[in-house]
């Protein structure tokens, strides 16, 4: 298992992306993430880390599971904690995101976890206030807790993340979960392969580095872990394929087609499942799949997070 360097401490002061994050920052994180699953697993699932830290979760779009994935891991870690929804705020009234963030701030907060339709908002506010931001997904670009607690997961069932396969499979262009997935697996030595439909992969994306498939089956006979995507028609302006029926046929994955392979591989998914389309009911549900895993190591990839960056 790979193990962290001797640094303590972040190198950086926000978590807004990956691609910010050097490959010693990921394993601290996930190494630190390791001693808070062990926490959250005891019969007392508290520890007084952020007793006095103040954190606003600001959400101006629609999230559960990520939210209160953070509310968790904040009060696991003792620290106060403030809930912020767009729906029914001044930010309906025309407020502006920097006015909205700066009267929360004005509340004594001191670190900001914020998720955002616009790509690059996170990145906006850490030029303009002093608390410590965390990016909980902005747009299309990235979603770097999801990724961390992705390569947690990878590195707890299979031991390293260091030179496995990859395969990220469905929605790639309207998805954040993909990038974030793509830099922090490429850091820890990973090869990642991207898979879908033409219309859901973006132009270029080789030039990342990673490999460009159409066809499930090979993908998952070339993969050691299949991290499968929702299909994202909420962010879908136009129609990328004729219908959800027809992109369960060719894309959809079954039980049947993972227990065909030679070998057994990991099934991750970020949730929430469209059971039927992107996966079958019995595909999520075997003994292939990680997701209430990834769920469970959300929260104590999140306590790692904000640890570490209130230390900063």
């Amino acid at each position: 298992m790979a193990q962290s360097t001797h640094r303590t401490a972040l190198s950086v002061r926000h978590l807004v992306g990956i691609k910010d994050l050097t490959e010693s920052d990921i394993q601290l994180i996930l190494d630190t993430a390791s001693q808070f699953k062990e926490v959250i697993n005891r019969p007392i699932k508290k520890v007084p880390s952020l007793r006095d830290v103040t954190i606003a979760n600001v959400f101006f779009e629609n999230s559960t599971r990520t939210r209160l994935s953070f509310e968790l891991a904040e009060k696991r870690l003792s620290a106060d904690v403030v809930n912020f929804s767009a729906s029914g705020s001044s930010v309906k009234k025309g407020e502006t995101l920097l006015d909205t963030v700066n009267n929360i701030l004005a509340m004594k907060v001191d670190m900001v976890v914020m998720r955002h339709s616009s790509p690059g908002a996170p990145h906006y506010l850490t030029k303009h206030i002093k608390a410590n931001v965390v990016n909980a997904g902005d747009g299309t670009h990235e979603h770097p807790t999801q990724a961390l607690l992705d390569s947690f997961s990878i590195r707890e069932k299979l031991g390293d993340v260091a030179g496995k396969r990859v395969a990220i499979i469905g929605d790639i262009t309207h998805s954040r979960v993909a990038l974030s997935n793509i830099f922090c697996l490429q850091k820890q030595g990973a090869e990642v392969m991207v898979c879908g439909p033409k219309t859901l992969i973006p132009k270029h994306i080789e030039a990342l580095g990673v490999k460009v498939g159409h066809d499930v089956r090979a993908a998952l006979a070339w993969c050691d872990v299949a991290n499968v995507l929702r299909i994202q028609l909420e962010r879908q302006q136009i129609k990328y394929f004729p219908s959800l029926r027809e992109y369960s046929l060719y894309f959809g994955i079954s039980k049947q087609m993972l227990d065909d392979l030679d070998r057994p591989i990991v099934l991750m998914h970020p949730g929430p499942i469209n059971r039927g389309v992107e996966l079958t009911s019995d595909a999520a549900d075997s003994s292939h799949s990680i997701i209430l895993d990834q769920v469970e190591n959300g929260v104590a990839v999140r306590m790692a997070v904000l640890y570490l960056l209130a230390q900063l």
